[in-house]
């Protein structure tokens, strides 16, 4: 049989605050791309690196360009399908395209009245749709332009902050997935900018939501420490998995039935099918300092993650300021 595991390979060290987010991209799996709360996204080049003098854990790769604009944190960021533009989502309540090249900004987007949360590119790189603190859900052209507002003229808005929206992958009916702290996520038909779905399941605030490679399914975590499965065609929920803690982020693998989870300080993984937890990554310094030395520092969280494309590495971003770096290997019987 084959036996699958994942271990802790090194870290990525540059960032300055929260690394909020990571992104990768088919056209070059030797680029990583994060943002962060000291205001800048890093392209990182994955070249293995010696291990650095000043910390035990090897340097997985090295910053190959920052990018700088924003005037506070940035929260969330995408990358176009062609791996040639980038998104970025900020407390400054602008979004901002980015292009990878050059590192400058191509377009400013205005028009939130609040921080901007969550920002993502349709598959076609056509269509740019951010969530805010400002409790509304812009669809955009690439040059800037806000073309509507979800739930603007109807009774479906959302009541409080729009924390993560996303687009689903599927071209034939495409919909716009939005998350919020009202406890609902909200499944919107792309070409009429209506609601199709009201998904109610959770009893705190939601953080995030992601959706599944081929479109079919979505998963939304958050406060109440539950992973709740969707069907995106159906509208009902599928299960609810028991994280233990807040989940801040979630991420579907590319090419296994698996679905991640950065919880607390933690990054679980289930395997859907089963509904087994098959793997736990927790930090070595919760390992060795589980005793009563804890209380008197704040824990590292987990709040981003992303897995590689071809689905062999998972890149998990921490409240210390660090991408960790993990991979999969197989073992042979």
């Amino acid at each position: 049989m084959d036996q699958e595991t994942i271990n802790f390979q090194g870290v990525l060290k540059g960032h300055a605050g929260w690394v909020t987010g990571i992104r990768t991209t088919a056209q070059d799996q030797n680029k990583v791309f994060s943002c962060s709360r000291d205001k800048s996204v890093i392209i990182w080049n994955l070249t293995q690196q010696e291990q650095q003098a000043d910390t035990e854990e090897p340097m997985m790769g090295f910053m190959e360009k920052r990018l700088v604009g924003h005037h506070h944190f940035i929260q969330d960021m995408d990358i176009s399908s062609d791996g040639a533009y980038a998104l970025t989502a900020s407390w400054d309540k602008t979004l901002r395209l980015w292009d990878l090249a050059s590192g400058e900004t191509e377009t400013q987007f205005r028009s939130h009245t609040g921080d901007v949360l969550s920002v993502a590119f349709s598959s076609d790189n056509r269509q740019v749709v951010s969530g805010s603190r400002d409790k509304s859900i812009k669809l955009w052209n690439v040059i800037g332009v806000a073309k509507y507002e979800l739930g603007q003229t109807t009774d479906t808005p959302h009541k409080d902050w729009v924390t993560c929206v996303r687009f689903s992958p599927n071209s034939e009916e495409p919909v716009i997935v939005s998350a919020s702290c009202d406890w609902t996520v909200k499944v919107w038909n792309l070409q009429r900018c209506k609601l199709r779905f009201n998904l109610c399941g959770h009893n705190a605030r939601i953080n995030c939501v992601t959706v599944s490679p081929d479109g079919s399914l979505c998963a939304s975590g958050g406060k109440d420490g539950k992973a709740i499965l969707w069907d995106l065609n159906e509208g009902g929920s599928l299960s609810t998995l028991d994280a233990g803690k807040e989940i801040n982020a979630l991420e579907f693998s590319p090419n296994r039935y698996w679905l991640c989870a950065a919880t607390g300080s933690a990054v679980k993984i289930w395997d859907l099918e089963s509904k087994q937890e098959v793997g736990a990554l927790t930090l070595q310094e919760d390992v060795e300092e589980a005793g009563a030395n804890r209380s008197k520092r704040l824990p590292i969280l987990c709040i981003s993650l992303a897995w590689s494309t071809d689905g062999s590495t998972l890149f998990a971003g921490y409240t210390d300021n660090l991408i960790r770096v993990y991979r999969l290997s197989r073992a042979d019987y």
